[in-house]
């Protein structure tokens, strides 16, 4: 498939998925939104995915590219019907850019979390050969609070009962990070709104220690990327097919 990557961060990259994406044979192409580059026409692509990032869907004063980002989703995922993957921020462009709501949330959910898949989300393709529930890696202080029309939601947690959502068929919104790996806590940390969020969450000591307590669940966080990546796959290559 030909990926296109839509940044926020130069830091919040698709991570681990790009080794799986090089295994599967998938090229890919990132955009890097912040720092001025432009969506490509949508034509040549199989499959969006939207990354994480330290701003809000809501900012669009301050970052004027989301307006633009919102419709690409819209055209890709409502007018081309093709799949979607959204992270974080990804997960909730999605949410904003097919009616729906995203605020801040009391407080933020840093660290490692468990979510509970809701009866569609066992359902589903994407959690398929999941339990009932799964660990997650959490960083977000903001969460979809009201859902556009047509989406389901399929994962939820106390902090957040949106943790994942479907939109139709094809559009997938994760407000958990898969695709983290080892560098990951220590690139977010020097980012000053994540250093922020994650003292809020967890305190000083909680901070300096999060990589640490973090280092030894990557292994069983990467079996879960995987997953997740070979099942989007199945559910992307017919619609990618039809290009």
């Amino acid at each position: 498939m030909q990926i296109l990557v839509l940044q926020h961060l130069a830091v919040e990259h698709p991570g681990s998925f790009r080794d799986l994406w090089a295994e599967a044979g998938h090229e890919w192409l990132a955009v890097e939104l912040d720092a001025g580059e432009r969506i490509p026409p949508l034509g040549g692509f199989d499959l969006m995915v939207s990354m994480g990032g330290p701003m809000d869907v809501w900012q669009t004063d301050r970052h004027p590219w989301i307006a633009e980002e919102l419709a690409a989703i819209r055209t890709w995922v409502c007018d081309m019907g093709r799949p979607f993957l959204g992270i974080c921020l990804g997960h909730q462009m999605l949410a904003e850019a097919l009616g729906g709501r995203v605020t801040l949330m009391d407080a933020p959910e840093v660290g490692l979390a468990p979510v509970d898949l809701t009866p569609d989300g066992r359902a589903d393709p994407l959690f398929s050969g999941f339990g009932r529930a799964l660990e997650t890696f959490q960083w977000h202080g903001a969460a979809i609070t009201a859902l556009p029309d047509g989406a389901t939601v399929l994962a939820a947690n106390p902090a957040c009962p949106t943790q994942a959502i479907r939109w139709g068929r094809h559009a997938y919104g994760l407000q958990f990070h898969v695709e983290i790996t080892p560098t990951t806590v220590a690139d977010w940390q020097a980012i000053p709104e994540y250093a922020a969020s994650l003292q809020s969450a967890l305190g000083q000591e909680g901070a300096a220690t999060l990589s640490e307590r973090l280092a030894p669940r990557l292994p069983d966080l990467a079996g879960t990327a995987r997953r997740l990546h070979d099942n989007l796959g199945r559910i992307a290559a017919p619609l990618a097919s039809v290009r």
